[in-house]
């Protein structure tokens, strides 16, 4: 099988294991009564994998595809925009801090990066459509909640990247592919 055929069916298993995580914990009835909406962000566990495993264009088209499906299979319009401006504030956070390297950061303190953006997004687009900048006074709340819940998928992407195989191959891919862009650029100099 082709390098390219492998990694579209790769990224359609996943697309596939996100959106079926996030219609099933759309389907759990809020765990925190003293924080109305707030989730627990469990498809955020595939963004991770994805960004461990995948360049960064493939993981922006799995994210897209996972926002479009997800908001078909079980959204709206409001639905889609909160999850929209989360997930992307919330992929460019991870990146960010990813770029600091594994000597700095862990997975664990990506993902938590990952729980606090996604909720900067979300109470922006709430901001923005409120017509107030009031609604931002839910940001401690959500941002205690979202770092938590980034931690716990930052320890199961951990376990999962230490126990399942194929994602252990898939990441030895990634950076060795990463590495050798680094030493093209570097030679260009």
């Amino acid at each position: 099988m082709s390098l390219k055929l492998r990694t579209m069916v790769y990224i359609s298993l996943l697309v596939a294991q996100a959106v079926v995580i996030g219609l099933i914990e759309n389907m759990i009835p809020y765990p925190f009564g003293f924080a109305p909406g707030a989730k627990l962000g469990l498809a955020n566990l595939i963004t991770i994998i994805a960004i461990f495993t995948l360049n960064k264009k493939e993981t922006t088209t799995l994210i897209a595809l996972r926002l479009a499906l997800t908001t078909l299979l079980g959204g709206t319009v409001s639905t889609f925009l909160y999850s929209f401006s989360g997930a992307v504030l919330s992929y460019l956070g991870m990146l960010l801090v990813k770029a600091l390297g594994p000597k700095r950061v862990s997975i664990i303190g990506i993902s938590a990066t990952g729980g606090f953006m996604h909720n900067v997004g979300q109470l922006v687009v709430a901001s923005i459509i409120a017509q107030s900048w009031t609604v931002m006074l839910y940001l401690p709340v959500l941002s205690f909640l979202g770092i938590l819940s980034g931690i716990a998928i930052g320890i199961t992407a951990n376990y999962l990247f230490l126990h399942v195989k194929t994602l252990q191959k898939f990441q030895i891919e990634h950076d060795q592919r990463t590495n050798q862009q680094w030493a093209k650029s570097l030679h260009a100099q």
